[in-house]
C-alpha cells in the first residue's frame, strides 16, 4: 500500500529527536519552531527603540 510505513520505527536521538520531518510531532516541532522565530523577530523590530533626531541648537 501507498503512504506511511506504519512497521518501521525510527530511532532518533538528539535534536533529530525532536525536529524531523518523518513524525507528525516532529513536523509540528518545525512549524511551531519557525512560527516562534518569526513572531520574535516580528516583536523585536516592532518594540526596538526608535532613532531620534540629533537635538542642534541654533
Amino acid at each position: 500500500m501507498a503512504g506511511h510505513d506504519a512497521g518501521s520505527q525510527h530511532q532518533f536521538t538528539g535534536f533529530a529527536k525532536h525536529f524531523n520531518s518523518v513524525t507528525l510531532v516532529g513536523r509540528r516541532n518545525c512549524v511551531l519552531a519557525t512560527y516562534a522565530s518569526i513572531a520574535a523577530l516580528v516583536l523585536f523590530f516592532k518594540l526596538k527603540p526608535k532613532k531620534q533626531a540629533a537635538v542642534t541648537e541654533k
